[in-house]
């Protein structure tokens, strides 16, 4: 484990991770501060708590989306390898 300090929204975060988390937490805690530069920039928001949540729930609404189209793909897969299983039963 290694400690690293992340900022969000003008805050430091100290944090313990593993070598292979690093990367990923700092373009997470970077992909956050665009959001909030976005909503700060486009909206009337001036309370931070009110981006931090803005953002949180723009990023819940992107991941429901992805398991959405994950959970449809895999059910239209499903679908096809029966059909394949269906026509080569009829073959043999």
């Amino acid at each position: 484990m290694q400690k690293i300090k992340i900022t969000i929204g003008d805050r430091v975060y100290p944090l313990s991770v593993t070598e292979g988390q690093e990367a990923f937490l700092r373009n997470s805690a970077k992909q956050i501060d665009q959001m909030m530069n976005h909503y700060e920039q486009n909206y009337a928001v001036q309370d931070k708590q009110d981006v931090l949540a803005m953002c949180a729930l723009q990023l819940a609404l992107q991941l429901r989306q992805e398991e959405t189209k994950s959970s449809e793909s895999s059910e239209e897969i499903d679908k096809k390898l029966r059909t394949i299983d269906t026509l080569l039963s009829e073959i043999t």
